[in-house]
């Protein structure tokens, strides 16, 4: 476009001077660089407080962590006793057999020498 071409507007009535336009692209920039400061200000705080909440569950999850290994320890344990009292069931369920065999024989026994007499 040639420049006769272009419509010179600049005495026309109302138009904002160069200077102008200039100060408001300057309060427009100043209002951008306010607001991406208090969102820098907001996203600083959400990553202290996310920050924050992982300290505590890393705490939390090392306690859970030892309270687990202790529940591992004693169900351990008691699997260990629970065979040893198994075994000793076992045991005793077998001296309750032969204590009853022998019960039975000895009545057995008994009998035949009460009709032997």
């Amino acid at each position: 476009m040639a420049p006769y071409e272009i419509e010179d507007t600049g005495d026309w009535l109302g138009s904002p001077t160069e200077l102008q336009t200039c100060k408001h692209q300057l309060r427009m920039y100043e209002n951008e660089f306010e607001e991406l400061t208090l969102s820098l200000r907001r996203a600083r705080e959400v990553v202290r407080d996310l920050v924050q909440m992982n300290d505590e569950l890393s705490a939390g999850k090392t306690l859970l962590e030892a309270e687990l290994k202790k529940t591992i320890a004693n169900v351990a344990r008691i699997n260990k006793e629970n065979s040893e009292l198994t075994g000793r069931i076992g045991g005793l369920l077998r001296v309750s057999d032969q204590r009853d065999h022998l019960f039975r024989e000895n009545q057995r026994l008994l009998k035949e020498k009460r009709e032997q007499l």
